[in-house]
């Protein structure tokens, strides 16, 4: 009798639980949007208080200035202690106005932030932490490049080597926005944690660009680049790989000839005098052979030229 009574329970339990999983979940992807936005005006919420505290510091040394020229004027403080709480004015009153600006430019990325939000129905490829992931993953797989690629190695040693100090900061970038990286795009993240993820990044890509430049200026200065050739595209950098490694092996080619010739040149000298002489003649460089004389051509046929008498008609 009381299952009879109670029958509709369970179906309201389960219905109350799809639809808090329902909201659960739009609450979440509403957040994946949102969350450049969400960071953005974290970010300014910050340096408002910041602002703030420097505007309070203003202030502060604004009395304090105030207080030391009254002591001035009573003969307990000295001059340069009034230059000095002046200077204090000065300094504080140039943070505030640095701050200022600061709050004027985290305005700014708001409006910008809230002008690019996607909609409800965008890619997921398209929101904020997918692509600073992407992001991400460009910058580690240009930098793979250089590790992989055996042309790239030789040419550009400095990208692999960590006493160079742009790669050493580059690495510490690296290890920093690794650390920072969330397992997968749909890892929930607070705005303050994607703002850090993302400064990770920018200056991921900062240290990156500073440290290629550096290592194709080594390469130009030791004559593996062309000085005269900027970073090239696919195309160009594959006719470079293709020079380096045609240089490397003509390199590689002569020293072993030359190795050759100083061994069987020890041979010949530690040979005993009754031993008989090899008859294989020294290596010489192949030559091309003269080309062949072009044969006699028939000289031209000489054609009579008529007289000028027979070219003129005969007078009546």
């Amino acid at each position: 009798m009381a299952i009879a009574e109670f029958w509709w329970v369970a179906p309201a339990v389960i219905g109350t639980g799809a639809v808090g999983w329902f909201g659960v979940r739009r609450q979440r992807a509403a957040h994946a949007r949102r969350l450049a936005y969400d960071a953005a005006r974290h970010e300014l919420r910050d340096a408002r208080t910041t602002a703030a505290g420097a505007r309070a510091e203003v202030r502060v040394a604004r009395a304090d200035l105030a207080r030391v020229q009254a002591e001035r004027a009573a003969g307990r403080a000295s001059s340069s202690d009034v230059t000095r709480a002046r200077n204090e004015l000065i300094r504080a009153q140039r943070d505030a106005r640095a701050l200022a600006a600061g709050v004027r430019a985290q305005r700014a990325r708001v409006a910008a932030a809230r002008a690019v939000l996607p909609g409800a129905a965008s890619d997921p490829a398209r929101l904020p932490l997918a692509q600073l992931m992407t992001a991400h993953d460009t910058v580690t797989r240009r930098w793979l490049d250089y590790e992989t690629d055996p042309a790239k190695l030789i040419a550009f040693p400095v990208m692999s080597d960590v006493r160079s100090p742009l790669t050493a900061v580059y690495l510490a970038e690296r290890a920093t926005a690794q650390r920072l990286r969330p397992r997968s795009a749909q890892t929930p993240m607070s705005p303050g944690e994607f703002a850090a993820y993302r400064d990770a990044v920018h200056r991921l890509e900062a240290s990156f660009d500073a440290a290629e430049k550096e290592a194709w200026r080594h390469a130009r200065a030791s004559g593996a680049v062309p000085p005269a050739e900027d970073e090239p595209s696919a195309p160009r950098w594959t006719q470079v790989a293709q020079r380096v490694t045609e240089t490397v092996i003509a390199s590689s080619a002569d020293v072993i000839a030359r190795v050759g010739d100083a061994a069987r040149s020890a041979a010949r000298s530690d040979a005993p005098a009754d031993a008989p002489v090899d008859p294989t003649p020294p290596r010489t460089t192949p030559s091309s052979p003269p080309a062949p004389p072009a044969p006699d051509a028939p000289p031209p046929p000489v054609w009579p030229v008529p007289s000028r008498s027979s070219r003129r008609p005969p007078r009546p």
